[in-house]
């Protein structure tokens, strides 16, 4: 169970300001929304970051 170890929302905060946006949620789930989808692979990038780093 991965939940002990990411904060899906804390995650996602930190992700969505990329694309230009805002977001969170539970440590379990999370969503995101922003005005930058031409952001997203470097978003995506960022996500991938923050896991391995972790």
């Amino acid at each position: 169970d991965l939940v002990d170890r990411f904060h899906a929302g804390n995650i996602v905060k930190q992700v969505a300001a990329i694309v230009g946006g805002g977001g969170g949620g539970r440590p379990d789930m999370a969503q995101a929304g922003g005005t930058k989808p031409e952001m997203l692979d470097k978003a995506l990038d960022k996500v991938y970051e923050l896991v391995e780093n972790r």
